[in-house]
């Protein structure tokens, strides 16, 4: 469960909202006051929305599922490819690429394409191009590696999205709901968190703001994949117990008779 520090929070400047004259009246639950033309965000409830998304999401990560992350915005790339990486987790960060869900099979083509480049330059194949068809096979292979290389081990739909900004990455969040995949989202005050399956109220443009936020959830997914990998080996504790015991009965079985 995570464990969040308000201190922390206000240290990383999570309670600024936007100007109260860009506000999305939907907001005004997570709203604690204006100071100076800006929204400041209730922390009490970012912090609940924390713990309440953190058990969330360690219980999807817990069952095999992955997050997606999503943020093409410029103060957040760079944090979210960190933070996705360490929990081994896809992630966007650059241009959303249209229908990466709702034609996720098309999307699967382009990362296999990707992958048949990589055999080329492996069995000997590659080698035997011309020079110009060489340069656009990297040119191709650099593309789809810009644009898809971190979605690479996503075999299936995610079990969640991650968005840093639902109003930039709108139409991530509309397959997202086209396909009914739980959305979890950083909701600044100029933001509708109708559009969200789980708030977390907190400033989305600072790069402080979003690596504090980030640093809980990531730890509750990692909380959920070890949670995961020790099951699995109880599981497999237990399967090879019982096959010892089903043995040795055999073998007790086979003593008595031979008796």
């Amino acid at each position: 469960m995570a464990n969040v520090n308000i201190k922390e929070l206000l240290d990383s400047g999570v309670h600024f909202g936007h100007l109260t004259r860009k506000w999305d009246p939907n907001m005004a639950p997570y709203i604690y006051t204006e100071r100076n033309g800006v929204h400041i965000i209730d922390l009490y409830k970012t912090a609940a929305k924390i713990e309440e998304t953190s058990e969330a999401l360690r219980k999807i990560t817990n069952s095999g599922r992955k997050i997606l992350f999503v943020a093409t915005k410029k103060q957040a790339k760079d944090i979210v490819a960190e933070k996705s990486k360490a929990v081994n987790m896809p992630y966007i960060t650059e241009r959303w690429p249209g229908g990466m869900l709702t034609n996720f099979v098309t999307i699967r083509k382009a990362v296999k394409k990707m992958a048949s480049i990589d055999r080329m330059k492996t069995d000997g194949s590659f080698d035997a191009l011309s020079k110009r068809e060489k340069l656009q096979i990297n040119r191709q292979r650099e593309k789809l590696e810009k644009n898809l290389g971190s979605i690479a081990d996503m075999t299936r739909l995610p079990g969640a999205l991650f968005v840093i900004d639902i109003k930039k990455e709108h139409i991530a969040v509309a397959e997202a709901q086209k396909l009914n995949i739980p959305i979890f989202a950083m909701v600044d005050t100029n933001s509708d968190p109708r559009q969200v399956d789980f708030v977390i109220p907190a400033n989305d443009d600072a790069s402080k703001s979003i690596d504090k936020v980030l640093s809980y959830v990531t730890d509750a997914i990692a909380e959920g994949l070890a949670e995961r990998k020790a099951d699995k080996e109880k599981s497999k504790e237990a399967k090879e117990e019982k096959a010892t015991a089903k043995n040795e009965a055999k073998e007790e079985v086979a003593a008595e008779e031979t008796k």
